[in-house]
């Protein structure tokens, strides 16, 4: 993690009331985002929060750092889900992460067209989720589960290139991604 994304991630608040409104509004602006698009409007974010305007100009001076904030917040429990399953056996680890990671995809598409692409956020929070996933990926590749040509970069290449794209339905997005990840396994 970069002193930057340390920084940022520290903002959150110590007393329990304050922290209490910081998680409200990172969860507002997750789902306002996600539905609004980053032009939410903040009021609206802040209502869903449950607080006022000025609570969330006090934890998030401007639109982008809440924007960066919800973004970190993204990339931080995707990093940590990969820890949380490193005790499974190392296919099924590998795949609980990957559904951890599609999810993150998802509020990625909406972050990222509002952030500077060439941020050192961004790259930041790459390498945070290269560093995360390449355990669990080296582990069922030494498992004699996964082919051992692939690498992180190639694995999230493809996790975010299928899921990024337009489907009908998430029900069709799965069958694919589940599709491309078959094309992974070591066939015996």
């Amino acid at each position: 993690m970069t002193i930057e994304t340390e920084e940022l991630l520290l903002r959150r608040p110590a007393r329990a009331d304050a922290r209490r409104n910081y998680d409200a509004l990172i969860a507002a602006a997750r789902a306002g985002f996600a539905e609004l698009g980053t032009a939410a409007p903040l009021e609206e974010i802040a209502r869903r929060a449950g607080v006022g305007i000025a609570t969330l100009y006090r934890n998030f001076p401007t639109r982008e750092a809440l924007i960066e904030s919800v973004y970190l917040e993204e990339v931080d429990a995707v990093c940590k889900a990969a820890d949380a399953v490193a005790d499974l056996d190392p296919w099924p680890a590998m795949l609980t992460w990957i559904d951890r990671l599609v999810e993150y995809v998802g509020t990625k598409r909406v972050l990222v067209d509002a952030m500077n692409r060439n941020s050192s956020t961004l790259k930041a929070c790459r390498e945070q989720l290269y560093t995360a996933g390449a355990p669990l990926l080296r582990r069922a590749q030494d498992a004699g589960v996964v082919r051992k040509d692939i690498g992180i970069d190639d694995l999230l290449r493809l996790v975010t290139g299928v899921t990024g794209a337009s489907f009908p339905t998430t029900e069709q997005r799965d069958r694919v991604l589940a599709i491309a990840l078959d094309g992974l396994r070591v066939v015996i």
